[in-house]
């Protein structure tokens, strides 16, 4: 053996890298609970449009993850929920939906008061979205990212307590006062030009094979690798509940299959559209 090339070896797997964490306070803005004014911005990667729409994957791995649909590439997560659709039971719809993408919306704000932080992105639901989108038509409201005589909103945001549920609720309405996204024309120019994008940068792009990969592992949470990781479960159920929902045997079943699904006379799955459904 070279054993200079095996210390070397050891030496990288026992050095922690340093990584530099992004603070994501200057990239995102989230409503807190009570009110606040801000200022959608016009986008400056879409004149038309300043949101941007994406499909994500939350709870497959403890990463987000961005569907390849949104780059018109083929998901194989969206494929296996397809076929699951396909081979209709109780157990699969179940299965499918918990393998959906979540869509999510972005849009560029200034909020006021913060305005030193620069421009962010607000992330939100559909719900959100309609109610936006719903004031933007309005005739009497019209472009409210104007930079001269656009408007401003109020968003409001109530907690767990008044939802009833472990989330937060926002609400917007619009400003009936007209104004300037700023009177000084150096920082309009710096909100309109510099914006973080939601569709470069800001999420890993994970491969097909990455994403094969890690819904073949959500499948057979059982199977343990090489590492001290140590999973424990519940011997007997909650006394609090009489119902859960435990997909754990559906994913196991499912898993066994899981492969073949996935096979191809080449056996590249990357390259090759002669998938089974």
């Amino acid at each position: 053996m070279d054993l200079n090339a095996i210390k070397q070896k050891l030496e990288g797997l026992q050095t922690k890298q340093s990584t530099t964490k992004t603070d994501y306070s200057t990239v995102y803005w989230r409503p807190t609970v009570g009110k606040q004014q801000i200022r959608i911005v016009p986008s400056a990667y879409n004149s038309s449009n300043p949101f941007s729409e994406l499909k994500i994957y939350y709870g497959i791995t403890n990463k987000v993850m961005l569907s390849p649909l949104n780059y018109g590439e083929k998901d194989p997560i969206a494929l296996f929920a397809a076929k699951l659709r396909e081979e209709y039971t109780k157990e699969n719809f179940v299965m499918a939906k918990k393998l959906d993408p979540k869509t999510r919306y972005f849009v560029p704000v200034v909020v006021r008061g913060e305005e030193d932080k620069g421009v962010r992105l607000w992330q939100f639901g559909k719900q959100v979205y309609e109610e936006l989108l719903a004031l933007a038509v309005d005739d009497e409201i019209g472009d409210y990212t104007d930079i001269v005589n656009g408007r401003d909103l109020t968003v409001e945001t109530v907690g767990p307590e008044s939802t009833g549920t472990p989330y937060n609720k926002s609400s917007v309405r619009v400003r009936l006062k007209t104004s300037q996204l700023s009177e000084d024309a150096s920082l309009v120019e710096k909100w309109t030009n510099e914006q973080p994008n939601p569709n470069e940068g800001l999420f890993k792009k994970f491969t097909f094979e990455e994403m094969k990969s890690a819904l073949e592992k959500w499948l057979s949470p059982e199977e343990q690798d090489d590492s001290d990781e140590v999973i424990t479960t519940s011997p007997t159920p909650s006394p609090s509940t009489n119902f859960s929902l435990d997909t754990s045997n559906v994913k196991k079943n499912k898993a066994d299959a899981f492969d073949s699904m996935f096979e191809t006379a080449s056996g590249d799955s990357n390259d090759n559209d002669d998938l089974p459904f």
